[in-house]
């Protein structure tokens, strides 16, 4: 879906393109790859509020988490894409987690993410990635609608050739 500010259709598609490609390295633990789609100077708040500044340091950080942590694999839907000036988008998307060894959503891991891009040079690159808890407080209902959409997801996944 497009935002309210107008955005060009390669714009769009290069963004969500870009962000498929952030939850691709994740979910195959490849730190290295995780980071280089960030600019130089890109910042990551991560799921805890860790915040990590530059592409060095977040691909540090990343290989640390993987190292110490076997993580779940993210699973996604993209509710916006928008672009903020010419040659600089945003994203929002929800995404649930599904531990290793399980097939479904934790709903205790479920996310709202935001993700700024920036085109420099030619190629799209993350000048930010915030990944924030979907605790939805007080609002039960909400969170398990949250759940069931992203479990809808995985099951489309799963169904991919």
């Amino acid at each position: 879906m497009t935002g309210a500010n107008s955005i060009d259709a390669a714009a769009e598609r290069e963004t969500r393109e870009l962000y498929r490609q952030l939850l691709e390295p994740w979910n195959k633990r490849n730190a290295r790859d995780y980071a280089l789609l960030f600019a130089a100077d890109g910042n990551l708040v991560g799921f805890d509020g860790t915040q990590v500044f530059g592409q060095l340091e977040i691909g540090a950080h990343v290989s640390e988490v993987f190292s110490h942590h076997q993580t779940a694999r993210y699973v996604s839907i993209v509710r916006e894409v928008r672009s903020l000036t010419e040659g600089t988008t945003i994203l929002s998307a929800v995404a649930g987690m599904v531990p290793p060894g399980k097939d479904d959503i934790n709903p205790e891991l479920n996310a709202v993410q935001s993700m700024v891009a920036v085109r420099r040079s030619g190629a799209w690159k993350i000048a930010l990635f915030q990944n924030t808890p979907a605790a939805l407080h007080g609002r039960p209902d909400d969170a398990k609608k949250l759940t069931e959409e992203l479990r809808a997801a995985l099951r489309k996944e799963g169904e991919k050739p």
